[in-house]
């Protein structure tokens, strides 16, 4: 369990705050990818993004999602569509989620009256996550986030 505790340490560190991650999505056995502003907590990456995308679409019909942190993380996981950003069920993420993105969510990014601006919720099931420094005495962790094992 330490070594899933480590990994979780590791993600919380790097990416509870404003990240840039790339989601893969397959529409028609074809994947297709995208840069998203996402951040991190407690197992799920959590975007703002357009309800009616080709992303939201695509998640709607097959939810299973790659995704890839330039801060070396690879992994696996199921896209939800969160509903509205302004749902009360919503406001407690969506208050972490405003204030990582503080710098340039408010500036006329986002629509939050749109109410087909969502919250995308990528549950992640298993994945990959590499650490040079081994700061906790592991380089690589193969993570089970649904066991949560490591």
């Amino acid at each position: 369990m330490e070594k899933y505790e480590n990994a979780i340490k590791i993600m919380t560190e790097r990416f509870a705050k404003d990240n840039v991650i790339a989601i893969a999505t397959v529409e028609y056995g074809k994947p297709h990818n995208r840069m998203v502003d996402a951040y991190y907590h407690d197992g799920s990456f959590y975007t703002v993004t357009f309800g009616l995308s080709n992303k939201m679409r695509q998640i709607a019909t097959n939810p299973d999602v790659a995704v890839c942190a330039v801060d070396w993380f690879t992994g696996y996981g199921l896209g939800e569509n969160l509903g509205h950003v302004l749902a009360e069920c919503n406001a407690e993420i969506m208050g972490m989620v405003r204030k990582a993105f503080a710098a340039w969510y408010d500036g006329g990014h986002m629509d939050e009256s749109n109410v087909n601006t969502c919250l995308l919720r990528i549950k992640l099931t298993n994945g990959l996550l590499i650490d040079h420094e081994t700061k906790y005495g592991e380089q690589y962790y193969k993570v089970d986030f649904t066991n949560k094992t490591a």
